[in-house]
């Protein structure tokens, strides 16, 4: 996922309706490993580039969104730590909720490449994201159930022959957020960042429920381009820019109330 020269994952459609145990239909799929092209430059000009129309000067907060920033950011700054048992069981956790029908056999497996992990190990993965992305994906899970297998398993729309990876694309969303709302600085340097701590002192699992809205819509992005894996950078571009525009409508006084919130499904 960096631009050292890692691999990527891009997940090729084969067939559809194949059952899952006796409830849950997948699609088959080829696994094929590459240039970290597309998901590399995504985090690097998607996420960490700088623009002009961002460097505005900090706002004023209140108690209640220091504090709750103050919380989010500590969340940000915990990494993934395969050693640490709450870690090794949120992963067994977010496996058993894509995949209940099927057995972990064990948190290294080839297993991991059927949720779109570039490898065995999910591991090497969060070095984007943190932690915090896998908080995100188990959320996604547990709340919208439906959108996260739609997802998951690319049952909605005429898909691309090559899909994005759906987990690194997770990892790229959560990371995609932290930049965008600057949630990192002492205090948010754009009237995004601004605009999304009166939702957060609102709803301690706002940037959880963002994600989900940012993830679904970008699957949505992604079926209007009709794009394909090397497509994947303009799709992060063009998600960000709708969620922006979102956010900072004048009508908008909770999460909810985003356009983009009618596409998610319980």
């Amino acid at each position: 996922m960096d631009d050292r020269g890692g691999s990527f994952v891009a997940v090729r459609r084969i067939s559809q309706g194949l059952e899952r145990g006796n409830a849950c239909h997948t699609t088959s799929v080829e696994v094929v490993a590459g240039s970290a092209a597309w998901l590399g430059r995504g985090l690097s000009c998607v996420c960490a580039q700088r623009r002009e129309s961002d460097a505005r000067p900090s706002f004023d907060l209140t108690p209640s969104q220091e504090e709750c920033l103050l919380r989010l950011q500590n969340r940000i700054d915990v990494a993934y730590d395969s050693s640490i048992p709450e870690h090794q069981e949120a992963l067994k956790a977010l496996w058993k909720v894509a995949f209940p029908e099927e057995e972990l056999r064990s948190l290294i497996s080839e297993q991991w490449k059927e949720m779109g992990w570039q490898g065995k190990d999910p591991s090497t993965d969060f070095r984007g994201g943190g932690f915090i992305s896998l908080e995100n994906l188990l959320y996604f899970a547990r709340n919208f159930p439906k959108s996260f297998q739609d997802l998951l398993r690319k049952q909605e729309g005429d898909r691309a022959i090559w899909e994005y990876p759906f987990a690194v694309a997770g990892v790229n969303i959560t990371f995609m957020l932290i930049q965008m709302l600057d949630s990192e600085a002492i205090k948010p340097r754009n009237l995004v960042g601004a605009t999304f701590l009166k939702f957060l002192a609102e709803n301690e699992s706002a940037f959880d429920l963002l994600y989900c809205i940012t993830f679904k819509l970008m699957d949505n992005q992604w079926l209007a381009m009709r794009a394909s894996y090397m497509d994947f950078n303009a799709v992060m571009k063009a998600t960000r820019r709708q969620l922006e525009g979102e956010l900072l409508q004048e009508d908008i006084t909770r999460l909810e109330d985003l356009p983009s919130y009618s596409l998610l499904s319980r």
